[in-house]
């Protein structure tokens, strides 16, 4: 299990282990230390986020969105749209390309309310994309508050920041990506494995579809 997924702690190795059969955590720790599994990861030190992490309350209250980059084995570099709900971390879009202008993330963005349903607000920073006429104009016209973060403060939107470290750490350190078709297979994977498989520990080792069936079920 431990070399299936080699960044994991021995916490969720105990979470992925207990899903089978029931094994005690101390155990896991003991075993996972002895056959010198303990990865560390370098955390840089970040300044307190001048506004607090407010869990929503409900799923579909609050979306977070933000860009990242990586680079072909040839060396092109493409950008990844990645768009999370913040009340149950799920991963509703996670879409590399070469090139996404405003235009394209209004259709990804418009692909996922077909399936999740309107958010009520959705936190971005200043990049031209986020700002743009097109893209404000969708958003009013769906009637979406857009809560922009202060230039210089990712810390702001601390949901998504969270996210992109572990895909960053997770899915795309640990591929070569031949061209952008394979990029696209590679990371709509992990997506669904973090969505449907990876436990959290925010979320008491549950994962994050779980987490939006059972808001589901209940009605809201």
């Amino acid at each position: 299990m431990a070399y299936k997924h080699k960044r994991a702690g021995y916490r969720q190795i105990h979470d992925f282990i207990r899903k089978e059969e029931r094994v005690n955590h101390k155990r896991i720790y003991r075993l996972y230390v002895k056959l010198g599994l303990k990865y560390r990861i370098k955390r840089k030190r970040l300044p307190l986020p001048t506004v607090p992490k407010l869990l929503p309350e409900a799923s579909g209250e609050r979306w977070s969105m933000d860009f990242m980059s990586d680079s072909l084995y040839s060396g092109r570099k493409f950008r990844i749209l990645n768009v999370i709900d913040d009340y149950g971390r799920l991963a509703i879009a996670t879409q590399p390309e070469f090139s996404i202008p405003s235009e394209r993330v209004v259709r990804i963005l418009n692909e996922a309310v077909e399936v999740y349903g309107l958010p009520k607000q959705i936190v971005v920073d200043n990049g031209p994309e986020f700002t743009s006429k097109y893209f404000l104009k969708w958003t009013q016209k769906k009637g979406i508050d857009i809560h922009f973060t202060t230039p210089g403060k990712p810390t702001e939107n601390a949901f998504i920041e969270s996210f992109n470290g572990k895909m960053r750490n997770r899915c795309l350190n640990e591929n070569w990506f031949k061209n952008i078709e394979e990029a696209q297979h590679i990371v709509e994977v992990w997506r669904n494995f973090y969505n449907s498989e990876r436990p959290h520990s925010s979320l008491g080792g549950r994962n994050s579809r779980r987490i939006f069936k059972i808001f589901c079920l209940r009605g809201f």
